[in-house]
C-alpha cells in the first residue's frame, strides 16, 4: 500500500565556520524532529559551516563520513538527515555538499553543481563542480531528488532527477535578499520555482533556507513544504524554526495520473536535440565526456 511521509525542515540561522556550535545546533533540531516523529529532516544548504563557511576552507571541511555526521545520524536513529557542509573528496577537492545519512551512516550525497558567481554569490572562488544529477531510494515509493540551491535554476537537472525516478524533491538552499540584486525578489522566485516544480511533476517539495543576517547577506527564511499540486502544506517565518508536514505518495499517484510530465517527457527527443546542440556548438570534448 502507498505510505506517507512525514517530512521536517529545520530553519536557523549557522555560526560562520563554527562547527562544534553549528553541531550541538544540530543536535537540538535533531530532537525537536524526533518529537515529531519525522521519518526526514532536512537542514539548509552549508548548515554546519554558515553560508559564507568557506572563508576559513581548510578549517571547516570535513570527509562524508567524519565520526560527528555519523554521531549526529545515530542520535537520530531511523529518521534521515539531510545534512550541509563542505566536503573534502578525493584529491584535495572541496565542494559544497549534501549528505544523507541514516542510522549512523552515510547513504548518499550530492554534490552542487550549478555554482553561482554572480550578484553577490562567489562559489566557484569555493568550490569543485559537482557531477551527477542522481537520486536516493528511500523505500519502493519515495525516491529523493536532492538539488542545493542554485542547482534548481538550471531547470535542466531538476528535469534530469524526474526522469531518475524521483517522487520527492528536496532543496536545501542558502537565500540572502540582497545575493543577486535590488530588482530581483529572491523570495517570490523561491515561491514560484518550488510551486512549479511541485505541480509541473507532480511530486511533493521542501525547501529549507537560513535566516538572519550574515555579513552582507539577510536571510529571509520562508522554508516550505508543498503536496504533489503545488499546494503548500507548511511554511516558515523569518525566524528559526521547525515545519513539520505530513506527504502521501497516494497524492503522487493521483497528480501524475492526472498531469503526466514524466511520461511524456520524451527522453529520445531530448537527447537527440542536446546532440545536435552540442555538434552545432562545437562543445568541448572535456565537457561533453565529463564522467
Amino acid at each position: 500500500m502507498p505510505r506517507s511521509l512525514i517530512i521536517a525542515a529545520a530553519q536557523f540561522a549557522s555560526a560562520i565556520g563554527d562547527l562544534d556550535a553549528n553541531f550541538a545546533e544540530h543536535h537540538k533540531w535533531v530532537d525537536a524532529a524526533k518529537a515529531q516523529k519525522a521519518d526526514l529532516l532536512v537542514f539548509p544548504e552549508l548548515s554546519l559551516v554558515g553560508h559564507y563557511g568557506a572563508e576559513t576552507l581548510l578549517d571547516v571541511t570535513m570527509n562524508s563520513r567524519d565520526a560527528r555526521l555519523l554521531e549526529l545520524s545515530r542520535a537520530a536513529g531511523d529518521m534521515i538527515l539531510i545534512i550541509g557542509f563542505i566536503e573534502e573528496g578525493p584529491g584535495a577537492q572541496f565542494y559544497n555538499a549534501a549528505g544523507v545519512y541514516k542510522n549512523g551512516k552515510l547513504v548518499y550525497i550530492h554534490r552542487k553543481i550549478n555554482l553561482p558567481s554572480y550578484g553577490k554569490l562567489i562559489e566557484t572562488k569555493y568550490y569543485a563542480q559537482g557531477r551527477f544529477v542522481d537520486t536516493h531510494e528511500v523505500d519502493a515509493d519515495w525516491r529523493l531528488g536532492l538539488l542545493i540551491c542554485a542547482d534548481l535554476w538550471n531547470p535542466a537537472l531538476t528535469h534530469l532527477a524526474f526522469l531518475h525516478g524521483a517522487t520527492l524533491l528536496v532543496a536545501p538552499i542558502s537565500s540572502g535578499v540582497e545575493a543577486v540584486g535590488d530588482a530581483f525578489d529572491n523570495p517570490s522566485g523561491w515561491t514560484a520555482t518550488m510551486h512549479f516544480y511541485s505541480m509541473m511533476y507532480g511530486a511533493p517539495s521542501v525547501m529549507v533556507n537560513r535566516v538572519g543576517p550574515e555579513l552582507d547577506l539577510n536571510f529571509w527564511g520562508g522554508s516550505r513544504i508543498l503536496d504533489p499540486f503545488g499546494h503548500p502544506l507548511a511554511i516558515a517565518g523569518q525566524e528559526p524554526e521547525l515545519i513539520t508536514a505530513e506527504v502521501d505518495y497516494a497524492e503522487v499517484r493521483r497528480a501524475r495520473a492526472l498531469l503526466p510530465t514524466v511520461r511524456d517527457s520524451n527522453i529520445g527527443l531530448v537527447e537527440r536535440e542536446t546532440n545536435r546542440l552540442i555538434n552545432r556548438l562545437g562543445v568541448p570534448d572535456i565537457i561533453r565526456n565529463d564522467d
